[in-house]
């Protein structure tokens, strides 16, 4: 480790203060041009202002390769004054947000086969995050997913019940503590029962206070007492905690409830301050920044204008409104983070470990299920006539967004299409119009999840018409279901119970190859 000079708190000015409570958004990729979301990412120059001229006391990344990141981490901190937080959203390992890193299944998958999985989870994303850079790991998501309608948090839960988040979180933290880097509890006080995205828009929590000191609040206690740096706020409106705010603007739910009542003393992040759920509130997001630090939280995530943010802080603070020493106290907490974490050089060697990607390939494979073999596979060497009978029907939420798991060499597309079936890909928007009446047989696979931003579609409505369809015309052979068994669900109900099917957390090829062999298909 080398070791870190952090200057006094006391000699910094006010600006110099607030700007380390700032997070910003960059893009992992190394050239402007490459940038994919320009609302939210920064620019080269506007980065290096930020961080060379202003100090603010983070970054998160997302996009490229585990390598670029590698880069990118080491020029940031070149820029730096003061060391920074680097963070990524890696619930998933490095690999979910970083090409050439290893990617597990989502997190409720550990419920299929074994939460010990988790501590190996933990220490994997820790070990490759710190390999290239990163010292902060947004995770892990605490939220108990009691709500099979929740569009956002989803299978990104450890589980659906308190038992089931509570044992898969310590270990997961245990996991990670094993290297220099920042742990992070998502989402306070509890995102698991929304049937609605705070990306989009902000969702309501009718329960009352007691509901959540049975469900919602043991989760974060037990991270608390596991040793986890960081706490995340949800874009939630909980009117039984706050009548008049969301819980990111609360003090009775920041200060009131986490700070004082369940005893956190690390850093309190909101979750981004860009997200719909929060910035659409009446008040300019610079002044919304502001009612979060007064409401007690640390860091700022994502303020749609990070200047502005900052300048209107140092007002709140230069008229009286929030005092100096309760910004020192928010940095001081900060410092306490950076001394842990700062100062360990990235080493890429670290990345590629045959046995980090076997223990992911090792939750993706048992986590799958399969409830019998195709009874008649076609040949693999089909007549002229056959190969136009049978149909691949792959359906994904988005078209635009699978490239990270399907393309020509993907199990779900090569193994069928050596048995004689033709493909065709849909989504949402082209299933209505899909033209089945040439086709024996359809084999349906289903990529689906919930997954931020996406917001309400009629895929899942469209598919199960579609199936009944099929079913009727007995062209319905089989159905697989990568992603969501919410999603399973739904289709296991209208289905015949001697039709085959499969199911897999992970939309990863590793899964899609398991469930295919089981169901008969060769790998040829």
């Amino acid at each position: 480790m080398l070791p870190i000079n952090l200057p006094s708190i006391d000699r910094l000015s006010l600006t110099e203060l607030i700007s380390q409570m700032i997070v910003v958004r960059a893009c992992g990729m190394l050239y402007d041009h490459q940038i994919q979301h320009p609302s939210w990412e920064l620019s080269t120059a506007a980065l290096q202002e930020l961080i060379g001229e202003y100090g603010v006391g983070g970054v998160i990344l997302l996009g490229g390769s585990a390598p670029e990141i590698s880069l990118k981490t080491k020029q940031m901190q070149l820029w730096a004054k003061v060391p920074l937080l680097i963070a990524a959203d890696v619930e998933e390992g490095v690999g979910q947000r970083f090409s050439g890193a290893t990617v597990f299944p989502p997190p409720m998958a550990l419920q299929s086969v074994s939460a010990k999985y988790a501590e190996a989870m933990g220490k994997i994303t820790a070990e490759e995050a710190q390999a290239i850079g990163l010292n902060w790991l947004l995770a892990p998501i605490v939220d108990v997913n009691n709500n099979p309608e929740n569009p956002v948090i989803n299978v990104r839960a450890f589980g659906i019940t308190v038992g089931e988040v509570m044992g898969a979180t310590r270990a997961f933290i245990a996991g990670a503590k094993e290297y220099p880097v920042l742990t992070t509890a998502k989402h306070f006080p509890g995102h698991g029962d929304t049937s609605v995205d705070s990306h989009l828009q902000t969702p309501s929590i009718l329960h009352d206070r007691q509901r959540f000191e049975n469900v919602e609040f043991p989760p974060f206690s037990n991270a608390i007492a596991a040793g986890v740096d960081v706490i995340m706020t949800a874009h939630i409106f909980v009117p039984q905690l706050d009548s008049r705010n969301i819980a990111t603007l609360s003090p009775e739910i920041i200060t009131g409830i986490l700070r004082n009542h369940l005893a956190f003393e690390g850093i309190i992040i909101t979750d981004a301050l860009m997200m719909a759920g929060i910035s659409e509130l009446d008040s300019p997001s610079e002044e919304i920044a502001v009612q979060a630090v007064r409401a007690g939280v640390d860091m700022l995530l994502m303020p749609i204008d990070p200047i502005a943010t900052i300048k209107a802080i140092v007002a709140a603070v230069e008229s009286g409104e929030i005092t100096r020493d309760r910004i020192e106290a928010s940095v001081a907490r900060i410092w306490q983070a950076k001394q842990k974490v700062c100062g360990h050089p990235a080493d890429l060697t670290k990345l590629g470990n045959p046995q980090n990607l076997a223990i992911a390939k090792e939750i993706a494979t048992k986590s799958t299920t399969v409830s019998a073999a195709l009874p008649h596979l076609h040949s693999p060497n089909p007549s002229e006539d056959e190969a136009l009978r049978y149909l691949n029907l792959v359906i994904v939420d988005d078209m635009l967004s699978c490239g990270d798991f399907l393309n020509q060499r993907s199990p779900a597309i090569r193994m069928p299409k050596a048995h004689a079936y033709q493909q065709i890909i849909a989504d949402s928007t082209t299933l209505e119009n899909l033209q089945y009446d040439s086709f024996d047989q359809v084999f349906m696979q289903i990529f689906s999840r919930g997954n931020p931003f996406r917001g309400s579609t009629n895929l899942h409505s469209l598919t199960c018409d579609l199936i009944e369809k099929l079913i009727s015309a007995h062209k319905f052979e089989a159905i697989t279901v990568y992603g969501s068994p919410y999603c399973l669900d739904k289709f296991l109900n209208i289905i015949p119970s001697e039709v085959p099917w499969g199911f897999s957390y992970s939309q990863q090829p590793e899964s899609q190859l398991a469930i295919l062999q089981e169901l008969g298909f060769a790998d040829i």
